[in-house]
């Protein structure tokens, strides 16, 4: 049986090459014949195929040209149909040998699933009801030399999905779909922050002191300059710069980079948006927060309330807001307000069977436990407020409360999908504080901040009270699109290759 197996397996294999090596004939037979696709360099189109469709009593008999992928081909003898499909979906062709000739409807039928196609001709409908296009020319724009996955089953396998997203793109509507509205969810979260006076800026990617954010960076060499560099893995740093040098709503969407683990939230680079307020704090970082989420919810999903895998999410209500003590309180039943220092932290949260290092403070502990027992239950849209001062290097203090800090993140079905400051502007304070984390990345926590010298000259230079936050754009377009993972919002996932190689 296994030899049988193996048998099938090679004659399949060799079934594929052969088809393989017939496409690759075609070719030549059409360049030695004059008639190359590849030389042809435009082709005007007029309409795509949900336009046709969509305008159909205003096209009908009317003369249009479609260009796309031949998805599906039935010859039945002197008339044929195929499928063409664009960028907004796809429309039946009939084709004849009456209308094109006796050449060009031979060479037609010698053409394969998956040969891109221009087509002009009229719109009809046929005796069945479908809106179609009766040919009138058909061009051969390029010609595929390789084989799609088979109709019916498809590309299901994710592995090769994310690796050749093109055929993905290609065989499955649904995930065209998904980054059709990605781009528009990133337009309209520009339209949302232009309406509110924010301008749009760029900064480095390549930088000395990679800073803002509690990640391992990558690290690489300049060679004009012969000095190492890292990655970014934030926009912080640069941006409040600008709110010192004056430009009082700035923004930007990037890619960073974080030398971590992958899995169904994290990619090591994605695309991140961070946007500072001069004038403003955490309470309005929350007010824009809640919304922009709701206007993208509404203008891009079509209403205030969402689905994500079966569960109503509804973005139309006030957001609700708890202390991050508060939320342990209610899911674990620990009062952090009342433990007295770090070791009894540390002793609730061996009690708690809860893992920390040495090192960690009360602070830590706290951020330990909000993970452990209270994001798993915040379902709906809730802002958890007032961070430990011990993980929260870069924000100001809370005036009633100097342990706890002005920061807030937003979770919306268990994630944690933005983080936001009252921006620390005080640069004495920021130097203490840097001093700390230089002091716990030499204890052994890699991900600790660096003290950064010209962003403390930048602080003394003066920066107003300032509201900052960073955006997941990754996250909220799972979110706002119902995926699974964080590959199935990003074309180009980051991937180990195949055999050593890129594939």
């Amino acid at each position: 049986m296994a030899e049988q197996n193996k048998n099938n397996a090679n004659g399949g294999q060799q079934d594929i090459n052969q088809l393989l090596k017939v496409r690759r004939e075609k070719l030549r037979e059409l360049q030695d014949g004059g008639n190359d696709p590849f030389v042809i360099t435009k082709y005007d189109v007029t309409h795509h195929s949900m336009d046709v469709k969509d305008g159909f009593e205003e096209l009908e008999n009317k003369e249009v040209s479609i260009a796309g992928r031949m998805m599906f081909k039935r010859v039945m003898g002197k008339a044929s149909f195929c499928n063409i499909q664009d960028l907004k979906g796809s429309i039946q062709v009939y084709v004849t040998r009456d209308d094109l000739g006796e050449e060009v409807y031979k060479a037609f039928k010698r053409s394969d699933v998956g040969d891109i196609l221009g087509i002009k001709g009229s719109v009809f409908r046929t005796k069945t009801g479908e809106i179609s296009v009766h040919a009138k020319e058909v061009t051969l724009l390029a010609k595929s030399l390789q084989i799609l996955p088979e109709k019916y089953h498809g590309l299901t396998d994710t592995d090769t999905r994310y690796r050749q997203r093109y055929v993905d793109l290609i065989m499955n509507p649904d995930v065209k779909d998904t980054f059709i509205r990605r781009s528009r969810i990133i337009k309209e979260i520009r339209n949302f922050l232009d309406a509110r006076g924010f301008m749009e800026v760029e900064t480095p990617m390549l930088v000395s002191n990679a800073g803002g954010a509690a990640a391992r960076p990558f690290d690489t060499h300049y060679n004009a300059l012969d000095e190492d560099v890292k990655l970014r893995i934030s926009l912080e740093l640069y941006l409040k710069r600008l709110i010192v040098g004056g430009l009082e709503r700035v923004y930007e969407i990037g890619r960073v980079f974080r030398n971590e683990g992958v899995d169904t939230r994290h990619n090591p680079e994605f695309t991140l948006m961070e946007l500072y307020q001069a004038y403003t704090d955490y309470e309005g970082m929350m007010e824009l927060t809640e919304s922009m989420f709701r206007y993208l919810a509404e203008t891009v999903c079509g209403g205030s309330v969402i689905t994500y895998n079966g569960i109503e999410i509804d973005l139309g209500k006030p957001f609700a807001r708890m202390t991050m003590n508060e939320a342990i309180l209610k899911y674990a039943g620990v009062d952090f307000d009342a433990v007295a220092d770090d070791e009894a932290a540390k002793a609730l949260a061996k009690e708690r069977h809860i893992e920390y290092e040495e090192r960690h403070t009360k602070g830590d502990i706290i951020n330990l436990f909000f993970e452990e027992f209270c994001e798993k239950e915040l379902i709906q849209p809730t802002f958890i407020m007032d961070h430990p001062l011990a993980i929260s290097p870069l924000t100001k203090r809370k005036p009633s409360d100097p342990e706890k800090v002005e920061r807030f993140e937003l979770f919306i079905n268990t994630w944690e999908m933005c983080n936001a400051y009252s921006e620390l502007n005080d640069p004495i304070d920021q130097r203490e504080r840097f001093a700390e984390q230089d002091a716990a990345f030499a204890a052994g926590d890699e991900e600790a901040n660096h003290t950064d010298e010209d962003f403390l000259n930048a602080l003394e230079i003066g920066m107003p009270p300032t509201g900052g936050i960073g955006y997941g754009i990754d996250r909220l377009v799972m979110l706002l699109t119902d995926s699974a993972a964080i590959r199935d919002v990003l074309l180009f996932p980051t991937m180990k290759s195949l055999g050593g190689k890129d594939q």
